[in-house]
């Protein structure tokens, strides 16, 4: 058994995909709830243009109020006008995306792939010179509603590409949820052969109901840093129909009950889920706060 490390994104790709925008005050006593819990890595906003994100627009007003020490904060960034934001706003770490098609990337952040990956390479030493820990996720790693099938050749060359430049973690996403177990087990040995010992991290969505498994898959394969949503909120407004990240409370439930260990404390973390019901004004996808733990 081994200890498995769940990157909590509840505020940002949770929230980004609601109707509803919680005031910063909402969000602050959200994320100091999520520290409570043990949870000791939370990606707590983005740094993107206000105008196509709004439910994110007073990251740096949020990140003024953060309580530091226990927790690493990450801020999600896509060029270096984020990044810029980032530093002053004082995160602990960013996470860079660069997406797998041209068509998504054009759609997400305004630049084609290529444009992307060099955007970051630019970012790189920057971000390292300023103290702070850097993942690149490989967004629509498992496939893109646009273009279809994405060729997993291609994502190992990207993350070769990322990790040539000194990423610290690199981060495969199922934006859209269309991945199957055995698209994670082709994926990670890729990396492994491309990118060696580097710290790899997986990005799963529920959409298609195939997100558990492939968490599953993934710690089969000897990952040990999961992303996950307290109560199953969010996706990416830019991906149709790109609903639900695997949430935090069945994740842990089930990584526990197979005796991993993760840190987090169940009991704390299940009334999160009826506090985002009632700020984001619908009852959250989680079934764990519904069915409560066991035994």
């Amino acid at each position: 058994m081994q200890s498995v490390q769940v990157v909590e994104v509840a505020p940002r790709d949770g929230l980004q995909n609601e109707r509803a925008i919680l005031p910063t005050g909402a969000k602050l006593e959200l994320v100091t709830a999520l520290a409570a819990t043990g949870v000791r890595r939370i990606e707590v906003t983005s740094f993107v243009n206000p105008a196509r994100v709004p439910q994110l627009a007073d990251s740096e007003a949020l990140c003024a109020r953060l309580p530091r020490g226990q927790v690493s904060w990450i801020g999600l960034v896509l060029n270096e006008r984020g990044l810029d934001r980032a530093i002053r706003a004082g995160v602990d770490e960013v996470n860079v995306v660069v997406v797998a098609t041209n068509r998504f990337s054009e759609r997400n952040q305004g630049v084609s792939t290529a444009g992307a990956i060099a955007a970051w390479e630019r970012m790189a030493g920057r971000a390292r010179d300023a103290g702070l820990r850097t993942t690149v996720t490989i967004a629509a790693a498992f496939g893109c509603p646009f273009e279809g099938e994405v060729d997993p050749a291609r994502v190992a060359e990207f993350a070769r590409r990322c990790a040539d430049s000194g990423v610290q973690e690199l981060c495969l996403a199922d934006t859209v949820g269309v991945g199957a177990p055995g698209q994670v087990t082709d994926l990670t040995a890729r990396m492994r052969d491309v990118v060696g010992e580097l710290p790899l991290r997986f990005h799963f969505h529920n959409t298609r109901n195939t997100g558990f498994a492939n968490a599953y898959a993934a710690v089969a394969e000897g990952v040990d840093v999961l992303d996950a949503s307290a109560g199953g909120i969010g996706g990416c407004p830019f991906a149709p129909k790109a609903t639900g990240n695997i949430a935090t409370d069945d994740l842990v439930y089930m990584l526990e009950r197979m005796g991993h260990r993760t840190g987090i404390n169940l009991s704390t973390l299940l009334p999160t889920a009826a506090f985002l019901g009632e700020q984001l004004g619908h009852e959250v996808p989680a079934l764990l706060p519904r069915a409560g733990a066991f035994p």
